[in-house]
Order: C-alpha cells, then structure tokens, then sequence
C-alpha cells in the first residue's frame, strides 16, 4: 500500500517510493530505499520536493498527528505511469543547461551502480528508468545537446559518463531508424547497462595511461560477460539490455568478442551498441590518449570495413550530422569554425562558431553562422594541431555550460 505525505512527515524506517516533482530536484537519483540516514531527511526537506510516495509494507506507516489523521492521506496500489508530455523542441543553448544537469545526475546513477556492483550487491536496473526518460526527454527536444556535455569528460570521468554518452546515443539511433518509444527507451537502458561489467575490473587497469599488456587486455575482454553476470543476478534488466551488455564488441565480420558472433546472428540492438560504444570512446578523452575530433571519429569509422553494420551505421551518421557539435570545419572562405547545432533540413549546413583565419593565420572575433542562411560552405574537416588550435571545444560550450 503506498501513501503519499508531506515531506515534513517523513521519518527514518519509512520505506520511500517516490518522489513528487521533476527528477532533476530530486536529492537522489534512485527513489526507492528504506530511508536509514538522518542526512537523507535533511536533504530531502531542503530540496524543492515538498510531498512523497512510502509503501507502508515495506517501512513504517506516518503518524497521527493532532492536525492529521493517518486516514486523511491519499493511499494508492500502484503509482500510475504520468502521462506522456510533449517534448517542446529547444535551441540548443537552452537545452544545454538541463542537459548539463541530467548528466550530473547520471553519472552519479552510473557510480552508484558500480560501487553497489563491487560490493556484491543485486543491481536494480529499474531504478535507472527515470534517468533514461530524463535523457530520452532531452534528446527529443534537441538531439545535440546531451551528446555533446556527455562527450566532454575528463579521462576519470570516462568509465561512468561513458554509460550515460551511450545512452544518449542508443536513444538518437534508436528513433533514427524509426523503432517505437518502448523499443528506443529499452536501447536506451541497454546503453546506460552495456559497460557494467568494467566495475568487476581492476581499477588499475582501467585507468592505465600507456598501453595494456597482452594479459591486461585478457582481462578487460572479460568485461561483457562479468556485466552480463550482474545483470542476470540483478532485478529488471531486460533480455534486450543483457543481450548488448554481452554483444557490443561483437563486429559484423565475426571478428569481435566474446562470441565471434557475425552478421545478424548479433542482435539489432547488440549491432547499435557496437556503434555507439565506439564512437563515444573514440571521440572522448581516454586515460592515455586525447578523443579525435567528431567530425573525424566518423570519417575513421566509416572505413573500418567489416567492424559495423553498414546500413545501421548509416543512420547513425544520419542522427548525429556529418558534422556532429563540436567539429572544426574549414569554410570555403578559408575561416575556420567549430559546430554549435545541427539544421535538421541539411547535414551540410549546421550553425558555426567562426573564430580562426587561415589565410591571416589569426584568431577573428567569434561569429555565430548559419550555414543554412549564409553563402558561406563547407571546405571540409580541419585539424586543430595543424593550426595550433587548443581546446576546441570551448568556442561552442563555453557561452552553454
């Protein structure tokens, strides 16, 4: 039996169920618990959630008090699902700021789930779902910006925010190729889950700046089927997230790992994993090695024949852009400009933060350009060393985050 009450009712030995309110004010990413701590209470009424759900079988009942009687609050079997709310498109630098937030919150999810995991304990996949709506919410208002504040991740941050990259990824291809929303929150799910064996692997390793030894990488391969293990073990993974936990380093050429699986014996969603993953590794900045530059990453990832399914790498290709936020383009003009958003009428013509000349070989006074309104083009991909170009990345995050 679930009841809702006033925060100020809380007491430690209730059983909380659910929050009231946007997930993002939230104090925790996961809602169900047995409330133990003191601290929780505090950081709870402090936050901007004012009523919560308990199930009164599983913790103490509130209360009676001299103003409320325990039959005045309302009691519920089950909470129903909200209803579906249409996500408003955003501009990008709106988006940003709440997307910036969401992947705070989920790489606290994502840590939660690896320390839990090492500690031996169950893994409740369930309790990831509101992070993936939050996330799928963010990419139906404007696709860019989750991808992009995941993408820029310090190298101890990568093993966590790399789950939440590749959620957001899975989503964006998911709806791509034209799968239902039941289908995209499941990849979506399968993405933020598809690492979870790397919390079984020495930290070590993980984290070494050079590169592994033969038996180190032995060890790393283990990795889909440790995660795989968790999930079985675990609550509310579905067959879909344990099938990309245990495939997504499988190659279309049968030349992956753990099962040399080939063609479409690897499930669709185990062939999309493969993608994300990928491209998220390649474009992050990794303990030993800087990320590749988007635009770059995808150009690399197209003539690895045989690792990818053809047709779904397409359509990845077709959900991030040619020019994916955050590539250093060359116009025709000779400036230079990194990609700030996607037009969803071209690939060929985002909006450009123009900030370096070629030809004077100096910096300009940065410019916001819309490809798709100026006579200005595209000359092709430019390399930032080449020209002495640092942290790249700033010119379009810098005025968002």
């Amino acid at each position: 039996m679930l009841k809702k009450i006033p925060v100020e009712h809380l007491r430690l030995g209730m059983h909380l169920q659910a929050f009231c309110g946007d997930w993002l004010e939230h104090p925790f990413w996961r809602t169900r618990f047995v409330l133990k701590d003191a601290q929780d209470l505090v950081l709870i009424r402090e936050s901007s959630i004012r009523e919560v759900w308990i199930d009164i079988n599983k913790g103490i009942d509130v209360e009676a008090d001299r103003t409320r009687s325990e039959d005045e609050f309302e009691t519920i079997e089950e909470i129903p699902p909200p209803p579906p709310v249409v996500q408003p498109k955003a501009a990008f630098a709106d988006e940003v700021k709440r997307a910036s937030r969401i992947v705070a919150k989920g790489r606290e999810a994502v840590v939660s789930m690896f320390q839990e995991a090492r500690m031996g304990k169950a893994i409740e996949a369930e309790a990831a779902a509101p992070l993936v709506e939050e996330i799928s919410n963010s990419m139906l208002r404007n696709p860019g910006a989750l991808v992009s504040i995941a993408r820029l991740k310090t190298a101890d941050d990568y093993t966590y925010l790399h789950s939440v990259a590749v959620c957001a990824l899975m989503i964006a291809l998911a709806r791509q190729l034209g799968l239902d929303e039941q289908q995209t929150r499941e990849a979506g799910m399968a993405g933020l889950l598809h690492d979870l064996g790397k919390a079984m692997m020495p930290t070590a390793v993980l984290n070494k700046p050079g590169k592994l030894t033969d038996a180190e990488f032995a060890v790393v391969k283990t990795h889909p089927e440790e995660g795989h293990k968790l999930l079985l073990a675990g609550n509310g993974a579905s067959e879909i997230a344990r099938d990309v936990c245990l495939h997504h380093h499988e190659k279309f050429d049968g030349s992956g790992y753990p099962a040399g699986l080939s063609g479409e014996a690897i499930s669709l969603y185990a062939r999309m994993g493969a993608v994300c993953d990928v491209y998220d590794a390649i474009t992050s900045n990794r303990p030993y090695k800087a990320g590749w530059d988007p635009a770059e990453s995808i150009r690399r990832m197209a003539e690895w024949k045989g690792h990818f399914d053809p047709a779904i790498f397409q359509a990845f290709v077709k959900s991030l852009g040619i020019y994916p936020v955050g590539s250093l383009v060359r116009l025709e003009s000779g400036k230079l400009g990194v990609v700030v958003e996607q037009n969803g009428q071209s690939l060929l013509k985002p909006r450009l933060k123009v900030f370096f000349s070629t030809r004077s070989q100096s910096y300009l006074k940065p410019e916001t350009i819309d490809l798709a309104r100026s006579a200005e083009k595209i000359a092709g991909r430019e390399d930032a060393e080449k020209w002495g170009i640092k942290d790249v990345d700033r010119y379009w995050a810098a005025e968002t985050v």
